[in-house]
């Protein structure tokens, strides 16, 4: 597994940018500066963020979402390969 996020990912299952195993380690999203929580799809190369627009929905239940461009910055929350070597040492050593 890379250190680094996909560059679009989103939280929808059945959209084709869906990865589960990048959700489970925790994706942080930076938007223009500011760190973001409400990300329900990204694009990196692009550009963009997709945020959901209050509690309204759609026809089919999703929730409505509205695009926002501008600089995007995206790093997993749980560290990845340094806290696996981090716990590698913290247990001992099985003789």
């Amino acid at each position: 597994m890379t250190d680094t996020p996909p560059d679009r990912l989103s939280i929808q299952p059945k959209s084709p940018h869906f990865d589960q195993s990048a959700l489970e380690r925790g994706v942080g999203i930076r938007f223009k500066g500011n760190e973001r929580t409400d990300v329900e799809e990204y694009s990196i190369s692009e550009g963009w963020i997709r945020v959901q627009v209050g509690r309204k929905t759609d026809r089919h239940g999703n929730p409505l979402t509205i695009k926002l461009t501008g600089p995007v910055e995206a790093w997993f929350q749980d560290g990845g390969k340094a806290d696996e070597a981090a716990e590698a040492v913290d247990q001992p050593a099985e003789d």
